[in-house]
């Protein structure tokens, strides 16, 4: 009997200690100490991260790769910047997207632009919330004709079965326009097909077309590929149809491609539009100027990124906008000297 008291009054006695020891401890939570170098200095944290996302092109185009190498410059050179780049439906697919904020950059020609931002065109409302950013480099009306197919002017369209584009996109634009100063129309062509450009190639080898448009940097994979597998050449755009052009639309330009571009493909002569990134008009200034900045001070990951990122210069950034720059730009252009 006497044993199991001293059991009890041992129990009791360990039960009183433990909650004499818990109840002196504190309410207040462990406080954590800040992070600290090996010196024991303070170290700051992380900036916050704006996560946006570039609109391009094809993949086997020009807009693609470029914004590819955008998406590295930034990802090696800004610290609060993340850009996701995603492959899409090019010019007039991206502007509309940057109009309803799906996109908050996006790589599209110039003349789009134009006509998006003021409701021309294939636009029926005016976006404009769109902001030009940068010029790139010149993206040429490529008209590309199988062999034997007796197109030697865009007049001789007619009756023929033709590719113009992927709908909605600046090609199918531009393929219009050249379509109508030759005195032509749509109606006129035997067949119109609305293709992707790695589709519209394949269509020419396989004999189901005889020509295509194509508004892509020069030397661009798609027909480079098609050149060393089929026999075709380049329907010149010159002449009275190139100054129609050049007169009713002021954005387009001459240009020679010259003959060592494509395997066996003639030099040709053509008119030109250029490339431009453009981004929503409420991306804050400062994320638009770091991009900015960013890009003009790693030219050479630009120019590596595809043969046409040679032609994207601080020089020739702002040749021919056709809308309201964006602040962030405007910022970094003026400390540039070039405004």
């Amino acid at each position: 009997m006497k044993e199991r008291n001293i059991i009890f009054y041992l129990m009791v006695f360990a039960l009183v200690a433990l909650f004499f020891i818990g109840g002196c401890g504190t309410d207040t939570a462990p406080t954590t100490e800040p992070d600290t170098d090996e010196n024991g200095t303070e170290e700051p944290e992380a900036p916050a991260v704006s996560r946006i996302n570039m609109g391009s092109g094809w993949v086997t185009g020009a807009y693609y790769p470029l914004a590819g190498g955008m998406s590295r410059v930034i990802h090696t050179s800004v610290d609060t910047i993340s850009l996701t780049v995603e492959s899409s439906g090019a010019s007039a697919v991206n502007s509309r997207m940057i109009g309803s904020g799906d996109l908050d950059m996006a790589i599209v020609q110039n003349d789009v632009a134009f006509y998006a931002y003021n409701g021309e065109g294939a636009f029926d409302t005016p976006i404009t919330n769109i902001r030009g950013m940068f010029i790139l480099y010149p993206e040429p009306v490529q008209l590309v004709a199988a062999a034997g197919s007796g197109i030697d002017s865009p007049a001789d369209l007619a009756g023929k079965r033709v590719a113009l584009g992927p709908l909605g996109s600046g090609a199918e634009v531009n393929a219009l326009q050249v379509l109508e100063a030759a005195g032509l129309t749509e109606d006129d062509l035997a067949l119109a097909e609305r293709l992707e450009a790695q589709e519209a190639a394949d269509y020419i080898r396989d004999g189901r077309l005889d020509a295509a448009f194509y508004t892509v940097a020069v030397g661009a994979s798609v027909i480079a590929d098609l050149a060393v597998m089929d026999d075709i050449y380049l329907v010149n755009i010159d002449g009275d149809i190139a100054d129609a052009l050049i007169a009713e639309y002021p954005f387009y330009a001459n240009l020679t491609i010259a003959g060592d571009v494509y395997s066996g493909v003639p030099e040709a002569q053509t008119v030109s539009i250029l490339s431009m990134v453009i981004c929503r008009e409420d991306l804050s200034e400062d994320i638009v100027y770091e991009f900015t900045k960013a890009i003009f001070e790693n030219l050479d990951v630009i120019h590596n990124a595809h043969s046409a990122g040679q032609f994207v210069t601080l020089e020739s950034a702002l040749d021919w906008m056709g809308i309201p720059i964006h602040p962030g730009a405007e910022k970094y252009f003026t400390e540039a000297g070039v405004m």
